[in-house]
């Protein structure tokens, strides 16, 4: 858990207040503002100070374009899926909108910026994420860019199928490697995306099935120092 600050270095404008209506939520900015024609103003909704963030790793190597087979198909190409140019470990920042925690007012969609005191005391810019209509007491959870000192990759070991019995294994290793000076937590998120019926079947560690098709592996990893995760997935079809 870790301390942050939300500010402007500009003067703090008027707090907005609101007030529910039917389904939705009525704001007011106490405050004029002006648009030209044409013109676009971001303004500012909050402005919070000592606000606690959790902060945790991702590193998750699925390629955008890859989606998982639905329906009883597979796909049995052995380089399927697989993006080896991929070493970024996200930044995931969860911030929980209550009151407790200086919040507690239903944020609407918009821009959340993130500044951190440092070590010398100065106000420093963390990092920024669009964020979706949040209710009051719930769970703001943003990416907010990629770890420097954090990094992972991920490799195909093993691949065997048969067509004929209508299997498919393959195993894969992971390895995080972390330069801070502080251990960290990486998940490690896998998605098991060949066809909808699987099994793993041997496993470094254990892992929390996210969904169907998702599961995620918790790894931690010491100071300056690396871990290597492997596991085998047995499909079926």
């Amino acid at each position: 858990m870790t301390d942050a600050v939300m500010v402007n270095a500009s003067p703090a404008p008027p707090q907005v207040t609101q007030k529910p209506f039917d389904d939705f939520h009525l704001y007011d900015l106490h405050r004029t503002v002006a648009l030209r024609d044409g013109e676009t103003k971001q303004v500012q909704f909050l402005d919070a100070a000592n606000v606690t963030i959790r902060r945790s790793y991702l590193f998750d190597d699925l390629p955008s374009a890859i989606q998982p087979i639905w329906g009883g198909g597979v796909n049995n190409q052995r380089g399927y899926g697989l993006d080896t140019d991929n070493n970024r470990v996200h930044i995931v920042q969860e911030i929980k909108n209550s009151e407790a925690n200086h919040l507690g007012v239903p944020l609407p969609a918009g821009r959340l910026r993130m500044y951190r005191r440092d070590s010398d005391g100065q106000m420093e810019f963390v990092g920024e994420s669009q964020v979706q209509h949040t209710p009051t007491d719930e769970t703001v959870t943003v990416i907010t860019g990629d770890a420097f000192d954090v990094k992972a990759s991920r490799r195909q070991t093993d691949f065997h199928t048969d067509n004929n019995g209508h299997e498919l294994e393959e195993t894969f290793e992971i390895k995080v490697t972390n330069r801070k000076a502080q251990p960290v937590t990486v998940n490690l998120r896998e998605h098991l995306y060949r066809c909808d019926n699987w099994d793993i079947i041997a496993k470094s560690l254990n892992y929390t099935k996210r969904d169907s098709h998702t599961i995620e592996f918790p790894v931690q990893v010491a100071a300056n120092s690396e871990s290597i995760m492997t596991y085998t997935v047995h499909y079926t079809w």
